[in-house]
């Protein structure tokens, strides 16, 4: 009678078990199918990219030093944090990120690994040839850009500027304010260009917002996707962890073998 008793409470905390953790099992074995069968490089979009190009050595630029001296003339700079070459719609530039204001805060923000588009962090662009400041990217600009992002760009659909973003939206977690250039071809992308730091960001494509999906499945943060702790996760890993526990349970007390060791046991 105890022995029936306790298979009783494992098959039914087992079956239960099954039942709460089974669609979310079915979606992990979805997501990893999908992300073991695609390849990473395409699902960011490496394939959808034009070759890069470089500037020649023989180019002709001012020292960074001169446009230093310009931004200190201009604005207060408490430190300099980088100063990187980069090129914008085919002009080279001098993109310079320093910190003014709260120096303390700004050292936080500058050893912390989020992006580095704070209040304290600020951004001038300057033309790397004549040392002149620039500024922002246009609307034009910034689809030149997302052109030149692409192998073989078809039609632009649509421009979006983005000031702020939701935690679902698939630009999350990047620097704003941002320009969003639509493609209809190749395979409906978005070039994501930031507008203050005039350079590529993401490229945003079927693809990958499929690989989006089943990756907020398989991480099961329902509030902004990439938080691999969140407390649902934690849960039912527990739960996952309790169910092949008590499948083992139910393997054991169920096993004939068992209980012929228990009824000599008894006799």
């Amino acid at each position: 009678m105890k022995l029936r008793s306790n298979q009783y409470y494992v098959r039914k905390s087992h079956r239960y078990l099954g039942v709460i953790l089974g669609v979310q099992f079915l979606f992990w074995t979805l997501g990893g199918l999908y992300f073991s069968w695609n390849d990473i490089g395409e699902v960011h979009g490496d394939h959808l990219r034009g070759e890069k190009k470089y500037f020649p050595a023989s180019m002709s630029m001012v020292s960074p030093q001169v446009v230093l001296e310009t931004l200190h003339e201009k604005s207060q700079v408490d430190s300099v944090l980088s100063i990187q070459l980069i090129e914008i719609a085919g002009t080279p530039t001098y993109q310079i990120r320093y910190f003014s204001g709260e120096l303390e805060h700004a050292a936080h923000e500058a050893n912390s690994h989020k992006p580095n588009h704070s209040t304290n962090v600020k951004v001038r662009l300057a033309n790397a040839e004549t040392g002149e400041y620039v500024a922002p990217l246009s609307e034009n600009v910034a689809v030149t850009v997302a052109r030149n992002q692409l192998a073989n760009p078809i039609k632009v659909d649509k421009v979006e500027y983005l000031t702020e973003v939701g935690s679902h939206h698939e630009y999350r977690e990047k620097p704003l304010p941002a320009w969003a250039v639509t493609f209809s071809q190749p395979d409906n992308c978005t070039v994501y260009v930031s507008a203050e730091l005039g350079t590529f960001q993401a490229i945003r494509h079927n693809q990958w917002r499929v690989f989006d999906f089943f990756w907020m499945l398989h991480t099961m943060d329902y509030e902004g996707r990439d938080n691999f702790g969140n407390i649902l996760l934690r849960a039912f890993s527990i739960f996952g962890l309790l169910t092949v526990l008590s499948g083992f349970v139910l393997y054991y007390v169920s096993s004939p073998s068992v209980r012929k060791v228990k009824k000599k046991i008894r006799a």
